[in-house]
């Protein structure tokens, strides 16, 4: 028995080296594919714009990207730089490239960028290229590695396998980019490489060092990555020309309800489409599509006969064979050029709306006969598009403004600007407009809304204290008998009457000039106030109340008050979209201002705008722009008017937001605006 320890202690010895050693190879792919491949990764930080509340709301968003040719080429997810109107990419080692989008396609949510490597400085580090590698030579089990910047970090790498190479989601179309469904051509490689947020458009790389797929979705614990095959197809005809050119015909298909028949099911015909005219119907069969063999028994067998589909060349005859009631049929069929889900939207800001052009699929959707009109996309709830009456709302459709036949955007555009031309109030215009088989007239008053003229208010007299009523609980509570009438001060602000005459909080006072203050419950907070707005603004008036007890007399000299936040200047910037005016005296002392501080307070900021994108708050104090301090709202609309006519690049606010301050970047894209 002993005679085996020596040979058992061999193979102990045989199997431990080969672990190590298949352990160290291990450890050499992965290190080999890291290296080849980390350095494309860009960490892509983008401003994008979306239509909503009849506005076209700005947001930040970052992601993950490739770089995939020596031009500066990076793919990424369409619904990362889609809809993006500016894009900086950060390289492996820290470099920051603005780029360029050069097409997006929602329904395989991919885009395509271009960095502007014109831009980089003479002696900058050559770009490292990734390759794509074949994924349909993906296995279930192969070692995989999923590459990008998750929540907007700097680049990471995770490790794991692949755990299905043709995974969807469950409900067909529950993931919609534009209205398109991405599950129709997409068939995601399915893996356990961890995977967050900002990791979309990263590469999915083997233990080659090769792309094999571009990571969209995580779902649970797996992720899911578009096959290279698919990307690499796509972003092709993306950097080609900007779009991806297919073929619809009208057809609507579905896996077979018997699966031991071959062929695709034929679930649907879009009326009066090219199917329809080559006398498709329900029910029937396809089994082979211009000479290629068709089946699906699951949805996911789908894809690949929709790429085949949409793959057809516009314009060019095929057949296709199939049956009917189980006989023989071919048809022949020309497709047209399919034409994307919905157009981009526009903004109207003197409708408050967003609206876009018809396509051959919304108007199909919608149910009309031509592409004719502007669709409203979004409304604003308190603009003038919403508060006519009838209000418009979203899927109504302009057909004429003030007798002008409407049959797109730019019609739209162009007699809006007519009406609008040089008023300075809004213009009530007849509208036209057709609500599924509705049609509807309404009045929208559009244009600049009205400016409201302020009247100057007449000077009033002002003491300088803020006040609480000597109601009957607090009288019992300070030891005074229940029927007291009166005010406590519970602030004396800075150099005020009040504070000269020598008034501190927690005084109580009874009378003026002997008269009673008439103020007992909590609705009596404005009668102090009105007793004091009797008198003028240089009057001596007498003060009698109590000091911790003790009798209190004090004679005050009224002085004028100083103007409210609302009788102050203010200028609503509409390029950046916000709102500032001059401090009043109320902001200085609730902010802590010394007497002499510059600066102008923001009163408002819009959502959606460039000032929000940047950071700017209401309530913050704009002390500098460009490092040149701002105190009067008239040199600052200058400032912003000669900002805005240069177009410039960036504009750096410098702001006080409490006890801190900061500077904030404004980058516009003017090109948009």
């Amino acid at each position: 028995m002993n005679i085996f320890l020596p040979f058992f202690f061999v193979l102990c010895i045989s199997l431990s080296a080969k672990a190590e050693y298949e352990t160290a190879d291990s450890s050499l792919a992965l290190n080999s594919a890291v290296d080849s491949v980390y350095p494309a990764i860009v960490r892509i930080a983008v401003v994008s714009e979306k239509g909503s509340g009849g506005r076209m709301m700005k947001s930040r968003a970052t992601g993950s990207g490739v770089i995939i040719d020596k031009t500066g080429l990076v793919v990424t997810n369409h619904h990362v730089a889609g809809k993006a109107t500016r894009i900086a990419c950060r390289l492996h080692d820290g470099e920051e490239v603005m780029a360029d989008l050069l097409g997006a396609d929602p329904m395989t949510d991919l885009a395509v960028l271009r960095l502007r490597l014109s831009e980089r400085p003479e002696k900058a580090i050559p770009l490292t290229v990734a390759k794509f590698g074949n994924s349909d030579e993906v296995r279930v089990g192969d070692p995989c590695f999923a590459m990008g910047s998750p929540a907007g970090l700097s680049q990471s790498v995770t490790r794991g396998i692949i755990s299905n190479v043709a995974m969807m989601s469950p409900n067909r179309g529950s993931f919609r980019l534009d209205g398109e469904s991405v599950g129709e051509l997409v068939r995601w490689l399915g893996h356990d490489a961890v995977i967050f947020p900002g990791n979309s458009g990263g590469p999915l790389v083997n233990d080659k060092g090769e792309i094999i797929g571009i990571n969209e979705v995580g779902i649970g614990s797996l992720g899911g990555a578009i096959p290279a095959n698919l990307a690499q197809s796509v972003a092709g005809e993306l950097k080609q020309s900007g779009y991806v050119s297919r073929c619809w015909t009208g057809l609507e298909c579905q896996p077979m309800l018997d699966s031991k028949r071959r062929g695709i099911l034929v679930a649907g015909v879009i009326e009066d489409s090219p199917a329809d005219r080559a006398g498709f119907a329900p029910g029937d069969v396809l089994t082979r599509y211009d000479g290629h063999p068709v089946h699906a028994t699951i949805p996911e067998d789908l894809p690949p006969f929709n790429q085949l589909a949409y793959g057809m060349i516009p314009g060019k005859r095929f057949k296709v064979v199939g049956l009917r009631a189980g006989k023989k049929m071919v048809w022949s069929l020309t497709g047209i050029p399919r034409e994307p889900a919905y157009a981009k939207e526009k903004e109207l800001k003197t409708w408050g709306l967003t609206v876009r052009d018809f396509t051959l699929m919304s108007s199909l959707e919608a149910r009309r006969s031509g592409k004719e009109g502007a669709q409203v996309h979004s409304v604003n709830r308190g603009g003038p598009s919403a508060s006519a009456k009838p209000g418009l709302f979203a899927g109504d459709v302009i057909v004429k403004v003030g007798g002008h036949s409407i049959r797109s955007v730019k019609d739209l555009l162009r007699v809006t600007h007519e009406i609008t031309k040089g008023k300075r109030e809004p213009v009530p215009t007849l509208i036209t407009l057709e609500r599924d088989l509705a049609h509807l007239l309404t009045v929208v008053s559009i244009g600049p809304e009205a400016e409201e003229n302020q009247p100057l208010q007449a000077w009033k007299p002002w003491l300088g204290i803020s006040t609480q009523v000597l109601t009957k609980d607090l009288s019992q509570a300070l030891e005074l008998p229940r029927n007291t009438r009166g005010i406590r001060i519970i602030q004396v602000f800075p150099e005020t009457p009040a504070e000269r005459a020598g008034l501190q909080s927690g005084d109580l006072l009874f009378r003026i000039d002997g008269q009673i203050i008439m103020a007992y419950r909590t609705e009596d907070t404005e009668v102090f106030g009105n007793m004091i707005k009797e008198y003028k603004t240089d009057a001596t008036i007498r003060l009698s109340g109590l000091r911790a007890g003790t009798p209190l007399d004090l004679n005050v000299t009224l002085d004028k008050r100083p103007p409210p936040a609302n009788e102050l200047h203010q200028y609503e910037e509409e390029t950046f979209e916000f709102t500032v005016r001059e401090l009043s005296f109320g902001d200085r002392v609730f902010a802590r201002l010394e007497k002499d501080q510059s600066g102008l307070l923001v009163d408002n900021v819009e959502a959606a705008g460039w000032a929000a994108l940047a950071g700017l708050m209401q309530g913050d104090i704009l002390l500098e722009i460009d490092g040149v301090s701002t105190n009067q709202v008239n040199d600052f609309e200058k400032r912003m008017k000669e900002i805005t006519r240069n177009k410039s690049k960036r504009i750096v606010f410098f702001v006080r937001r409490g006890i801190h301050t900061l500077f904030l970047k404004l980058e516009p894209d003017w090109d948009n605006e």
